[in-house]
């Protein structure tokens, strides 16, 4: 017994250990810079108490533009990545030809990085589109990126594009999962396609769900690669969203203290989001 407790700890150390330097002791340093007024650069690092976060909430308009651009953002996001990544799922897992082709393909832009994929994306959206536009005359084409709107759904598209892949893998794994006798039994009885899908599939996929709404709530709401390189937060700061805002907030302005602030903020409003989410689909799961 002490044998396979000492082989435990030995076997779980390293990565313990990791976690612990890279997360937990940056996390508490970063919550104590919140209290301080500390410019990132000096050693000078007075105690300013609750003043970051007074400042944050009562004097930051940027800070709450960018909050609920990031929060809409995040909705419409976590609903995009997760319908189609489910739809491709199901595409993929029916009996046709290129099946375990069409799974690659999809995937794939999960594996490009956040920054390339937003030059590229830049790219299409401000060249491609505006030649295609001024060529048949499209109006709707041209002009990309350069307001509120535009930038929205360009966000929108590029991070669509690149987390659904990945959520079709997790769906793809529960779907095998479901036995194919619950599916035969039911056709024989006569269910239609969308009564299996609603009365069968849908409840056996919760455990998925659950994992999938909770990786793409995080990922909608801590996007910062594409963000940065596909609109950097303009047309005048209308696309900013919390983590760049934080970014420019301590490396652009040098108030790393206040921006630390703003990160804590983040950082509690994501739990409390995930932490809802976890517990309404586990409840779920247990009815399922």
């Amino acid at each position: 017994m002490n044998r396979s407790k000492k082989g435990f700890w030995i076997f779980i150390f390293p990565a313990l250990f990791a976690f612990t330097v890279v997360q937990v002791i940056p996390t508490l340093m970063g919550i104590g810079y919140s209290f301080t007024d500390w410019n990132g650069i000096g050693t000078t690092k007075n105690f300013v108490g609750l003043k970051n976060y007074i400042t944050t909430l009562t004097d930051d308009a940027l800070f709450r533009q960018a909050f609920v651009f990031t929060f809409l953002f995040s909705i419409c996001a976590v609903i995009s990545v997760n319908v189609i990544g489910f739809a491709l799922a199901l595409l993929v897992t029916q009996k046709i030809k290129g099946a375990n082709l069409l799974r690659g393909i999809f995937f794939m832009p999960n594996l490009i990085g956040g920054i390339l994929l937003g030059f590229t994306w830049q790219f299409i959206f401000v060249q491609v589109f505006e030649a295609v536009g001024e060529t048949f005359n499209i109006s709707w084409l041209q002009g990309w990126l350069t307001d509120q709107n535009t930038g929205f759904i360009g966000l929108l598209i590029v991070v669509t594009w690149q987390l659904s892949g990945y959520m079709m893998m997790i769906y793809i794994a529960q779907i095998q999962n479901i036995p194919d006798s619950v599916l035969e039994a039911a056709k024989i009885d006569g269910a239609t396609g969308w009564k299996r899908l609603k009365s069968i599939i849908f409840p056996l996929m919760m455990p998925a769900f659950t994992i999938g709404l909770f990786l793409s709530i995080s990922n909608s709401f801590k996007l910062f690669d594409q963000n940065l390189s596909l609109t950097g937060g303009g047309p005048v700061n209308s696309t900013q969203m919390l983590a760049l805002n934080i970014y420019n907030t301590a490396f652009g302005e040098n108030r790393f203290g206040l921006a630390q602030s703003k990160a804590v903020i983040f950082m509690i409003v994501v739990m409390a989001i995930s932490i809802i989410q976890l517990t309404v689909t586990k409840k779920r799961e247990v009815e399922a």
